[in-house]
């Protein structure tokens, strides 16, 4: 439990110095509606920006976020999603961090972004590119990811 405290101070605390919030958000807050509210449209417009890099489709898109119907993607595309679950929030506090590992990871950006649509003989994937593994493996799929880079980049010791 402590790790996925952890992610989640890191990963939301660097999107919201990122859009100029530099608050810190006790555990026993992060689930508010206000907060969640408040953090919400950074973390969709940081998403999005992600699924951009990283060429998603739509349905590698709804995988990460918890498959929202397509209707709500869209909705949250064009900035009208509202107030976005907390289990989404996590998500998206998730995948910032895989982001961050792989450019920390791979200097060359393009490198880094197509990393997870390449083949790869890590065990955890069997062969198969690390997004097919987080399309399948749902919210444990990316704590497994994150925590495998984390683990490469030296961030936990």
């Amino acid at each position: 439990m402590e790790y996925i405290i952890q992610i989640w101070i890191t990963s939301v605390g660097e999107a919201l110095r990122h859009h100029g919030i530099g608050e810190t958000i006790a555990p026993d807050q992060r689930q508010r509606p206000e907060v969640r509210k408040r953090l919400s449209g950074p973390a969709l417009r940081t998403f999005f920006n992600i699924a951009d890099a990283w060429n998603l489709s739509v349905h590698e898109q709804r995988a990460l976020l918890g498959w929202p119907a397509p209707s709500t993607l869209h909705k949250y595309k064009n900035g009208l999603g509202g107030t976005v679950p907390y289990d989404m929030l996590i998500r998206v506090s998730l995948v910032l961090g895989i982001y961050t590992a792989l450019h920390v990871l791979y200097p060359e950006p393009d490198l880094a972004d197509r990393w997870l649509q390449l083949p790869n003989s890590n065990t955890l994937f069997g062969g198969r590119p690390a997004m097919a593994f987080l399309v399948d493996g749902g919210m444990d799929a990316l704590y497994q990811v994150r925590r495998l880079l984390d683990w490469r980049r030296g961030a936990w010791n």
